[in-house]
């Protein structure tokens, strides 16, 4: 039975997974390593359904589902893979780590933004500067004569 799972912001225990709701898979992983990498199965894949999940609310699922949904298939399952180590148990390690990094992050509130407004002194310097390089390009125009 895998350990449960608690997803922290701050100082506080937002929500706890429960160890039955996850499951992996493992599998070889690929690119380089020799025959070591071919014939053992060390990457490890962690999935969390979330549309049945008993610990989401309706908002945090929500925020879940559009925040993450690249990460989630039609079924409502989220998969987080690891291969870094050569240990299948420091991926599984690694995936839960990954898993509440990222449901850590969907779940942080959104920054509300100040519109900031530029200073009266700030535009004043720019028309200035605006009125120097017109008259510096003024200057180095012809003479034009006033003949009509």
């Amino acid at each position: 039975m895998e350990a449960d799972l608690q997803i922290i912001s701050g100082a506080r225990v937002i929500f706890t997974i429960p160890g039955r709701e996850l499951w992996f898979t493992a599998s070889t992983s690929g690119g380089p390593g020799g025959q070591h990498v071919n014939k053992v199965s060390t990457k490890v894949t962690l999935f969390w359904n979330i549309n049945e999940t008993e610990v989401l609310n309706f908002n945090q699922r929500n925020l879940i589902l559009s925040r993450l949904n690249n990460r989630i298939s039609k079924e409502g399952i989220l998969s987080v893979s690891s291969d870094e180590y050569r240990s299948q148990h420091r991926n599984r390690t690694g995936a839960r780590e990954r898993l509440v990094a990222l449901l850590e992050n969907a779940l942080k509130p959104v920054k509300k933004r100040v519109p900031t407004k530029i200073s009266k002194s700030a535009i004043k310097r720019r028309l200035n500067e605006k009125k120097k390089r017109s008259l510096a390009k003024q200057l180095r125009q012809r003479p034009h004569s006033n003949i009509d």
